[in-house]
This record gives C-alpha cells, structure tokens and sequence, in this order.
C-alpha cells in the first residue's frame, strides 16, 4: 500500500508556504490562543474597576462577547461544548449590563432565562463571586478570605505559596490584597443585577456550596475561613500592614517587561486591580506598562470583535513550526526562514533567575517560556521541545555561527530539565513535585487546578529530547521516567492528555518518545496504544476527540475529525515503525490532504487543554472523584484552548513523517 506521493509533495509545499507567509518580521510564529469570554468580560469589568471608561477597544470587546452568545443564552468554555457554563454566562452578563445593556435587550434576556433555569447565582464559582463582590453585587464575607499572610509562611510549610502551581501563585497574591481590602466599586444606577436575585438580596444563600461533611478537610478549612472573614473586619490586624507590603513587593517585582503577569491573563487582570487598590495610580509606570500590552500584542480584532487573549504561545509555535520545517526535510543551513526563527528562540533562552529555584536548588538557569516576555516561569515542555528541535540539528552546529552559544544551551537545558525531575520519575510543567493535595481543600481552590504535577505528555517530550540527545535508557533519570510512563497506560491501553485533548494526544507524546530511546516499538504497550488509535478512527478518516472526554469516558477518542487530532494520531502510529498499521495511515493521510484549504487547514475545535478542572492537575477516576467536581461536561472548572497554529504545524509534521515512512526523501 503506498500513498499519492506526488499529492502529498504537493500539500507539504503549499503547507510550507503557508508558514513562510505567516512568519512576523522578526522570525516567530504565533497563532491566537483561543479561550472563552471570560477574557472579554473580565476585562470590562476591570476597566469599569480601574474608572477607565473610554478606552477605545470598549465597543469592540462588548461586540466579541455577543458574537461568541450560544442560541440559547449561554456562553461555554469550548467550542460546541454540549452545554454552557454558568460562571462565563453570568460573567458575560455582568460585562453587558456594566457596558449599559438594559435588562430587556435580546441578549440579556436569554442569557437570565438560562442563567436562572440552571439555578442562578448559587452554583457561581469563587472567582465569579469574587468578580460580583468587587462590583457591590456579592457580599465579600461569603466569598473565601485569602490572607496576605500567606507571604509570611516558610517554603517548608503546608500552605506557601510556592505549594501552589505558578498559574495559581501568581493569582493567589494580588487577590490576598483583594481579599483582605474588600474594594467595592459599584455598577451604575440602573445597570446593577437586581434581576439575578429574583426572590430578592435579603432572602439569597450566599453560602459557598458543600460536597463533604463536617468532619472533613473540607469541613475544617470552611471553619477557618469563617474565622479569616471575621478577621478581615476586626479593628486590630497586627502584620498586616507589613503582609500587604510584601505582597506588593512580590506582585512589582514579577512583572514581565511586556507589562504583564506570568504570561497570562488572571495574575496579569487581577495585579492591576489590586495594586490600583494599594495606591497605584493608572498612570503609575507599573499599570500604564500592565494596561498598554492590552493595545499591543493582547488582543486581537475578528468578526467586528476585539477579543482579548488569555495567553500567548510564540515560543511553543515557533519551536514545532521548526520541528516540522525538520520533518519535511528542510535544510537548516540553508533556509533563511529556519535561521531567522532559530536565532529568535536562541534570544529567548533564559538563564535568569525564576521561581523554580524556591524548591530546586544547586543547577543554573537554562530554559525556555511559552510566552514571549515570561521570565520567571520557564517550563519543562517548551525546553524539551526545543531540545528536541537542537538535537535534531547538533550533528550540523559547525554550520552556524553561533554554534558555541547553540552547544551552551544544550547543555544548561538538558541540565536543568534533569533537576526538574520529580521524585515519581515524571516532570510538570513548571515546579518539581507540585503536588500536595492538602491545598486544594481550601475555599478558594475550586476553579480549576492549583497543582502541577507530572504529567504523561511533558514526561514523554522530555524523554525523547534525552533520547534524541543521546542519552541511553539505561541512565537512571531515564529509567524512572519510563517506569512513570508505562505506569500510567490506562487499561484501554491509552494515555491521559494533561495538555492536550485527550487520550490521541497522550499516545501521540509516548510513542515517538519510547522510540527515541530505542524501546521494543513491537512491545505489547506500544501496540495496546496503536491499537487503540486504530479503533477510535473516524469513518471519514480523520481522528477527533472532545473536550467532554475529560469528564465523561464516552467521548474517549470521540469527536468530529480535525486536524490537529488526526496529525497526532497518524504521528503515533508512524512512531511505531509498522505498515501494520498502513491501511490506517493511508486514510488518516487522505483526510489531511483532502481537507487542505489554500495551503493549510480550519479547524473551530479546541484541542488545547489549560486545565481539565480536576483542581489536582492530574487524572482521576472519573467514577469516583468525578462526583466531587462541581462540574460535568460544560467543563465549568476547566480552562480549554484553541492554539490556532495547531491546525498547521502538526500535520505537516505528520506529512513529513509519512513520506519518509514511505520511502520517500524530500
């Protein structure tokens, strides 16, 4: 069985014309991060919040939210999600009527009749209570305290704040400073959400829901915070004062150059806020830095919206269009394009200090972001990726000019991702061992994930750079990390997704990692899991699986056929070296080139994972910790992305691994 060779020559190339056309001036690649309107709503009520009610993006962002309105009222946290979510609704409508929208206008209307028939304001999460109580819509006593003394405790102690994933840290502190100043700045005459309590604001349950008993974690960490909240209102604070101080301190001192937070949207809105709380003016350097990226790079303009970005990737998308220009046999010595973005990812390698070393010590810096002014959260999975991409190319760095600096980071990055080892064998994305449960029994801990443990997908891209960079499985890091890897096969013989969607991307990470470093590819695992593939292939060809499989096993593997989805697959079952698998392939391999469009491909599914909502940033059993989460298939608690360059990259690297499988060289 063979392929249209010619055919697929000629989609590779348009393909790469494509990404030729899509590169910026100064060498990367970035698609827009697509997530929910959260981002849209949230920023008008923090414009409302900051008194900053002319900015000239105001009309296009209240556009994109109405653009993005379900027909049923709803707003959701994913494409075609089977069902809206409360909280982006119910955020939506507040940004609306904020905005001046009376309760009668169409919009609004469905929005309450849905709002109300899926049981109102009492299943809002923590940050859309917190959201309300800013505006005077929520009494700040029933949203959790989260006292800035926490920047008091040592590293050793349960609850510091380097307990918490970097995402969830850089969040916790600004909103310490919310919390513990209770700021109301009230909606309008006449544009307050009088209509959200229809039996009226005297008679509402503002409680926080309870899934557990009294006696329970969960039963002592609601006394405690009762405690905090009365706290919060006594006359006398002794250290507070000075607790304040240093979380101001904190939140200046890890401000990117961009202006922003981390690299992402919550630590970057809610730090603006916070510190204009603490006495920094709009005009301070600090907050005209943080409000400008909001008119550069952090938003973009479709459909007459103006959407506004809950991250940015260039440093992911820029390493796998590299890795792919390597897949379909592009010269790096000789393509200008490959050199451009090469020499743009070498500017962005780190060795500045981060939060990693609170808890790994005694190995410099040497890695790369996701995000292109994020300093100090350099992750595993972006330098695994871009040791992958420098491995593929060690053998040529005599053919640069910088092949010193090349060898350096090498080095340094190979050398910090083997401290970043956790002690199971696996790695997180950001911390080593981010994993003590006991934080996310707090209050506060309900909106999604506040751990980064390892995960299967970040585990395996660092086995195959190791691999590729020659390390022999037999080298102890490699050892735990495989035991890892094989431990957590599922008995379908699938892998979880952490960062991707799903189960396809949790098989396409491992088993091009187990065969860069020369694993048995006709192992009973490897084929459990290409068997897998194989079973779950659309009749149309092409693989897809939904968001929804994070919380219902019916939909493992399930969904309409995408790009990106069907590249990984068909990466999977290529990795395994068999033309067993041939036939499969080969229909993967039409779909991808019959639904190429002007050289790339749609693709309106999220198939990036922020957070599943599992709030351990971990698999779990679905039959019984599934219960506990205040969320179902709406993925309330979840954060899901659409990486608009995945469409793109990922199948032509699944084209050029096809036609080398097939006996043809580029």
């Amino acid at each position: 069985m063979q392929p249209d060779l010619t055919r697929m020559d000629e989609s590779i190339e348009q393909a790469l014309a494509w990404s030729l056309q899509a590169q910026t001036p100064e060498g990367f690649w970035m698609g827009d991060l697509q997530s929910n309107s959260c981002m849209e709503a949230q920023w008008v009520l923090a414009m409302h919040f900051l008194g900053l009610h002319q900015d000239p993006k105001h009309p296009g962002v209240i556009q994109a939210i109405l653009n993005e309105q379900r027909p049923d009222g709803s707003w959701e946290v994913y494409y075609d999600a089977p069902a809206g979510d409360i909280n982006t609704t119910v955020e939506c409508y507040a940004a609306l009527r904020c905005a001046g929208f009376s309760p009668g206008h169409p919009a609004l209307a469905a929005a309450r009749r849905w709002i109300l028939d899926h049981g109102g304001l009492s299943g809002i999460r923590v940050f859309t209570r917190y959201w309300l109580a800013l505006l005077g819509e929520w009494p700040w006593e029933h949203t959790p305290a989260m006292p800035p003394e926490i920047i008091f405790l040592p590293p050793w102690a349960p609850f510091n704040i380097y307990r918490f994933s970097s995402w969830a840290r850089a969040t916790l502190l600004p909103l310490a400073l919310l919390s513990s100043r209770r700021p109301v700045r009230t909606l309008p005459e006449g544009r307050r959400l009088d209509e959200l309590f229809p039996g009226g604001r005297d008679r509402f349950d503002y409680r926080l829901p309870r899934r557990q008993r009294h006696l329970s974690w969960e039963g002592l960490f609601f006394a405690f915070d009762r405690l905090l909240n009365r706290y919060a209102g006594a006359p006398l604070q002794p250290g507070r004062a000075t607790a304040r101080r240093l979380c101001v301190e904190w939140i200046v001192r890890h401000q990117d150059a961009d202006g922003v937070w981390g690299g992402i949207q919550p630590p970057f809105i809610y730090a603006l806020m916070a510190l204009n709380v603490e006495g920094f003016a709009v005009s301070h350097p600090v907050m005209a830095a943080g409000l400008k990226a909001f008119d550069t790079h952090w938003s973009h303009e479709k459909n007459g919206g103006i959407y506004i970005h809950a991250s940015e990737s260039p440093v992911w998308d820029t390493l796998l269009t590299l890795l792919a220009m390597l897949d379909c046999g592009i010269d790096p010595c000789r393509s200008a394009p490959f050199q451009r973005a090469l020499a743009w990812i070498m500017g962005k390698f780190l060795t500045t200090p981060g939060d990693w070393q609170m808890t790994v010590r005694g190995v410099a810096p040497g890695a790369w972001a996701f995000e292109r002014w994020n300093t100090w959260y350099p992750d595993v999975d972006d330098t695994a990726v871009a040791l992958i991409v420098l491995a593929r190319l060690k053998d040529r760095f005599h053919a640069f000019s910088d092949a010193g600096d090349l060898q350096r980071a090498v080095s340094l990055a190979a050398r910090w991702v083997l401290a970043m080892q956790s002690s199971n064998g696996g790695w997180g994305a950001f911390d080593r061992d981010n994993n003590s449960a006991l934080v996310t029994r707090i209050p506060f801990a309900d909106f999604g994930e506040i751990l980064d443990p390892p995960s299967v997908d970040v585990t395996a891209h660092v086995i195959e750079a190791l691999g590729l960079l020659g390390y022999d499985r037999r080298h102890p890091a490699l050892r735990r990390a495989l035991a890892y890897v094989y431990s957590e096969q599922e008995d379908d013989g699938s892998w979880f997704g952490r960062w991707g969607v799903n189960y396809i991307y949790g098989i396409a990470a491992v088993l091009p990692a187990l065969a860069a470093v020369g694993e048995d590819m006709r192992g009973r695992s490897v084929r459990r899991a290409a068997d897998w593939i194989v079973g779950h292939q659309n009749d149309d060809g092409g693989w897809g699986e939904s968001c929804a499989s994070y919380m219902d096993d019916r939909f493992r593997g399930r969904g309409p056929s995408t790009a990106s989805q069907t590249a990984w697959a068909l990466m999977a079952l290529l990795a395994t070296g068999s033309r067993d698998y041939d036939r499969s392939v080969l229909r993967g391999l039409d779909w991808l080139m019959g639904n190429q469009r002007e050289g790339t491909w749609e693709e309106p599914q999220y198939t990036g994972t922020g957070f599943p909502g599992y709030a351990v940033g971990e698999r779990i059993d679905l039959s019984t910790s599934g219960r506990d989460l205040a969320q179902g298939i709406e993925l309330s608690r979840a954060f899901m992305i659409n990486y608009n360059l995945y469409r793109h990259y990922f199948p032509l690297m699944a084209l050029g691994r096809a036609r080398r499988h097939f006996g043809r060289s580029s």
